[in-house]
C-alpha cells in the first residue's frame, strides 16, 4: 500500500511541535538586545549530527560570538541542552519547523528584536530517509510522488525559505563589528546534488533535492550581488559524514572516507572563515576544492 508521506511526516512532527512551545519560551523572552562582541551565527536544523556539532564548534571557537540554533522540538534537543547549560549565555534555542513557514517568521521576529543582525546563517538541515516513509530510490520504478515533495521541502525548499525571512538581519550583518564585510550564507549540499559529478544514478529523490538547492542558492547569490547586498552564498559538501543520516549506508564506504564529525565541520568552518566576495555562490567540497553542477 502506498504511502502518502508529506501527511505522515507532518502528522509525526505534530505533537513534538507543540511540545516545544512551553520551553521554547523560556529562552526567548528578551525584550532588549543585550551587548555583544564577535560574530551572531545562527544554525538551522542544530538539534544532532552535522548542525549540532557546528554549535557546539561555534561556541567553544569564539569566546565573545553568540549562536541561535533552531530545530523542530527544542524540548527533546538533549545535546542542545546541554550545551545551554554550559554557554547560557551565548546559545540561543529557539523553535523553527522548515516544513511550517509560520514558525521561521516567528523565529525570523524574535532574533531582530534581539539582535538586529546575523553574521553567519548555516542551513544544516536533511532527510535522506525516515524509516517506513522515504528511502532513497534504487531504480525508476520506486519513485513517488509523496517521495519527491517531501525531500523537495526539506532540502531545497525549506532553506531558501530560511534564507529569504533572515535576508534583513544578514544584510544588518554584513560587515558589521566583525573583521569580514559580508555576512554569510552556508548551505550544506551534497555532492549526489552535482549533475556532472553524477556516474551512478540513483537516489533519485535526494539528488534532485539537492540539486534545487544549488540551484536556489546559485540564484539569490546572484541577486544579492545585484543588489550590492553585504553577502556571499556558499554551498558545502561535508564527504560522508558518520551520523544518523548517514549509518544505514555506510557499509561500502571505506575507513578513510568516512569522517566523524568535528573533523568535518572543522573543515567546513575553515572555509566559512576564509570566504570571500569572489567565492559568492560557489559549491565548494569539505577539502576546499569546487564541485562541478
Amino acid at each position: 500500500m502506498k504511502l502518502h508521506l508529506l501527511p505522515h511526516y507532518r502528522q509525526f512532527m505534530a505533537s513534538t511541535y507543540l511540545r516545544s512551545i512551553k520551553r521554547v519560551s523560556s529562552f526567548c523572552t528578551s525584550s532588549s538586545a543585550p551587548k555583544w562582541e564577535g560574530w551572531v551565527s545562527m544554525v538551522q536544523g542544530a538539534s544532532r549530527g552535522i548542525g549540532l556539532e557546528f554549535v557546539k564548534q561555534l561556541l567553544e571557537k569564539n569566546e565573545n560570538g553568540h549562536v541561535i540554533a533552531t530545530c523542530r522540538n527544542p524540548d527533546g534537543a538533549t545535546g542542545l541542552l546541554e550545551l545551554k547549560d554550559k554557554f547560557a549565555e551565548r546559545l540561543n534555542i529557539q523553535q523553527l519547523d522548515l516544513t511550517v513557514e509560520k514558525t521561521i517568521k516567528a523565529c525570523a521576529k524574535s532574533l531582530t528584536e534581539t539582535y538586529g543582525s546575523l553574521n553567519l546563517l548555516i542551513n544544516a538541515s536533511g532527510i535522506l530517509s525516515i524509516p517506513d516513509v522515504l528511502q532513497p530510490e534504487t531504480t525508476l520504478s520506486k519513485i513517488e510522488k509523496s517521495s519527491l515533495l517531501l525531500a523537495y521541502e526539506v532540502n531545497a525548499v525549506g532553506p531558501i525559505l530560511v534564507t529569504k525571512h533572515m535576508w534583513p538581519l544578514l544584510k544588518a550583518g554584513g560587515g558589521s563589528g566583525t573583521e569580514k564585510d559580508v555576512a554569510i550564507v552556508a548551505n550544506l549540499s551534497a555532492r549526489v546534488g552535482s549533475i556532472g559529478d553524477n556516474r551512478l544514478g540513483g537516489w533519485h529523490s535526494y539528488r534532485s533535492s539537492k540539486a534545487a538547492l544549488n540551484q536556489l542558492t546559485k540564484t539569490v547569490s546572484l541577486e544579492f550581488a545585484r543588489r550590492k547586498d553585504p553577502i556571499i552564498c556558499l554551498l558545502l559538501h561535508p564527504g560522508t559524514v558518520d551520523t544518523d543520516l548517514s549509518r544505514p549506508f555506510q557499509k561500502n564506504v571505506p575507513e578513510s572516507k568516512l569522517f566523524t564529525k568535528e573533523f568535518s565541520v572543522q573543515k567546513l568552518l575553515s572555509i566559512i572563515n576564509n570566504a570571500k566576495r569572489h567565492d559568492n555562490g560557489k559549491f565548494f567540497a569539505w577539502d576546499g576544492q569546487e564541485i562541478p553542477w
